[in-house]
This record gives structure tokens, sequence and C-alpha cells, in this order.
């Protein structure tokens, strides 16, 4: 039988090859500025580089490439192959959150975010992410399977880990808004969903240079919007509101400044925003992101960042986390643990998941919390 190799992958080479923590001791690692992502691009079966020539039927990459199709393109093809690159850069909007906080003055914007099911996301965001652990983790994903490869096998973020940590909801209506929008298309939203004048609107999607709008315009504009104001003013503050929370949480993009307007479609009616399966959508978007994550010219991770660390904190907590004793199990699994900067580096990290054992990982980590949070009826 061939020996077993590093990943689970097979060869029947004699010869030892160095491990990939090996190969990347020997690299010198450089901070890289951010660069903008590039569009996915198909690429046709003929477009073959070196990286793809190595590793079809090579050591320490998959064999069978009928699954990992696209791993010649993967940061770990690179890796192994003398490449390395920096700790991503995190989107990561967990103090923004506090600079706009609904009291007991807008209460009336309050019952309406309650009622939306976001009310949690509020106070569960982590103001600070390790990119030594969710670079590591994020090197492990495969994009073809949404699972993070480890050494022992294969896990991945649930529907279930959604609901602990983050106490949104993950069944009811599917979201569904356009996939692109024409800069003309978002002033008209702004104009009529917020209530802002066609001069404002365009100045800021211009601004912003997409139809898109800054967090920062958000609280400016409707963070003073009070009980005593009009109804109108309320109710377009409660939308900007909204608009705000979801792009500083679940659908925190790599622009790290703004939120895309199209999902201020979600909002135009209030009395539906609680019919949403948020947590699914929050799910899907962060597998997005950590696919995209995975190409080696990327350089910043988006999506839900408390809720990956979290993930991690939870099923890795003798190798990472540092809990909370004043925490009660009445509220999201998040607030649980005390973020923090490990001290290590990537590459130790990444060697201290080499060495990680199946015994290390707890698999049931929400036994307790089930009392005060059953699991959700999902099927």
């Amino acid at each position: 039988m061939p020996p077993r190799t590093r990943g689970g992958y097979t060869s029947d080479a004699p010869r030892r090859r160095p491990t990939g923590s090996e190969r990347r001791r020997r690299v010198h690692l450089r901070e890289v500025d951010p660069v903008p992502d590039p569009d996915p691009v198909e690429h046709p079966q003929h477009d073959r580089d070196e990286t793809e020539e190595v590793f079809e039927g090579a050591r320490g990459g998959p064999i069978d490439r009928s699954i990992l199709r696209s791993f010649h393109k993967h940061v770990a093809a690179k890796i192994w192959l003398g490449e390395d690159r920096a700790p991503l850069k995190l989107v990561n909007h967990g103090a923004k959150l506090q600079l706009w906080e609904l009291d007991m003055e807008r209460s009336r914007i309050y019952e309406t975010v309650h009622r939306s099911g976001l009310a949690p996301l509020t106070s569960c965001s982590h103001r600070v992410a390790s990119r030594p652990m969710l670079s590591a983790f994020c090197e492990r994903w495969q994009p073809e399977t949404t699972t993070f490869h480890m050494p022992f096998g294969e896990m991945t973020i649930t529907l279930d880990d959604v609901a602990s940590i983050l106490h949104i909801p993950v069944t009811g209506s599917m979201i569904s808004f356009p996939q692109s929008l024409r800069v003309d298309d978002a002033n008209a939203l702004l104009v009529e969903l917020l209530g802002t004048t066609d001069v404002e609107a365009s100045r800021e999607t211009e601004q912003c240079r997409s139809p898109s709008v800054r967090l920062l315009w958000l609280r400016d504009h409707f963070s003073t919007i009070t009980d005593a104001s009009s109804d109108d003013d309320i109710m377009f503050a409660t939308r900007a509101f909204l608009l705000h929370l979801v792009g500083c949480t679940i659908f925190a993009d790599k622009s790290a400044t703004s939120v895309a307007v199209v999902y201020l479609e979600l909002f135009r009616d209030l009395s539906m925003v609680g019919s949403y399966a948020w947590g699914a959508a929050c799910l899907t978007y962060l597998y997005r992101q950590l696919t995209t994550a995975t190409r080696f010219e990327v350089r910043q991770l988006g999506g839900y960042l408390t809720l990956l660390q979290a993930w991690i904190y939870e099923h890795f907590p003798e190798m990472f986390s540092s809990p909370d004793m004043s925490y009660t199990e009445s509220r999201p699994r998040a607030l649980r643990w005390r973020p923090h900067v490990i001290p290590d580096s990537l590459q130790s990290v990444r060697e201290r998941l080499d060495r990680l054992q199946i015994s290390e990982v707890c698999w049931e980590p929400y036994v307790d919390h089930r009392a005060e949070h059953p699991l959700p009826d999902i099927a």
C-alpha cells in the first residue's frame, strides 16, 4: 500500500519530500499591501500553468483531480511550491457598531430591529480578529467541498453553528436580490427608501465610485433620528440602521468602508424583515468570501468574521480561545469568548494545525446551550 501523506493523499514515490511546514520555513515573509481582488474567471481546459502541471498526481496534492479541480490555483498549492502569502487583511467592523447604538430615545427603531431577528448582531460582534489564526484556517478551506481540510478529515461551519453563535434566524424565506445594480438604480433606491434628495444620493455613490454608500454617511445622516421625529423619518432611519448593521456584519465586504445599496431592497417592507433566514444568508456569504480568499493573489478576507472566529474558539478551545467566565447560556455563543490577537505568527499557527489531533477537537460544543437555545428544525 502506498504511504499516507500529510493531508490524506497518497503516492508510491519512495523518496521523502519535505513537509509543507519545512518548505515554508525556508520562505522569507514580507508584508504585501492589500490589492483589489480580481473578478472570478473561468479558466478553459487548455489554460494550464506550472502549478497545475506539478500538482497533476504530485505528492502533496490531490491525485484524483475530479473533485478539487481548482487546486492548482489554491494558496496551499503555491505554499507547497515554495511561495508564500502574508496574513490576510481582515475586514472587521466590530468597533463601528458601537458608533450607532439604539438607546431609549430610539425605541421605535429598536422594536423593528428586534422583530427582524438581527438585534443580537448589535452586541455580539468581536472588536478584535486574529489575522494569523483566520488566515491559517482560510488556507485549509476547499471551495469545491466547502469544508476545512484538517489533518484528520474535513470540518465546516453549519447552520447549527450560526444559530448558536449568533442567535439569528436560520429558517424562513430565502434572501434574494439582483447580483448587480446600476448606479442610477441605486440612487433611485436611496431617494425612495431613505428619503434622500437626488443630489445627495448621486454625490454619495460618486464618492464610493459604485452603487454603494459609506457606513459613515449612514451614521452621519440618520443616527440623530429619535422617537420624537416624524413617522417617515423614523422609517427611513430604521432602514438606514438595518443597512448599516448588515454592512458591518453578515454582508461585510472588502471595501471595508461601505455597503451595497442593493441590500436596501430587503428592508423595503419593514413588516417582512423578520421572515428571512438571515443566518443562511450569512453562512452563504462567508462561504463565498472564504472561497475567494483561497486564491493566492487575494490579500483580504470579508464576511462576518465574528462567526468564523467564534466557530474556531468553540471547536478548538484548548488551542486558541480565552473564555469569558461571566458568560451565561441565554446569550449568543459569540459572547462566550474574549477575542484577542494571538501572539503566534502565521507559520506557527500553520504548524499547530499540522500537528492537530482529532482528540483536540470539541465536536459537540453546544450541549450546555441546548436548554436555552434548542437546535432549530431546519428540515
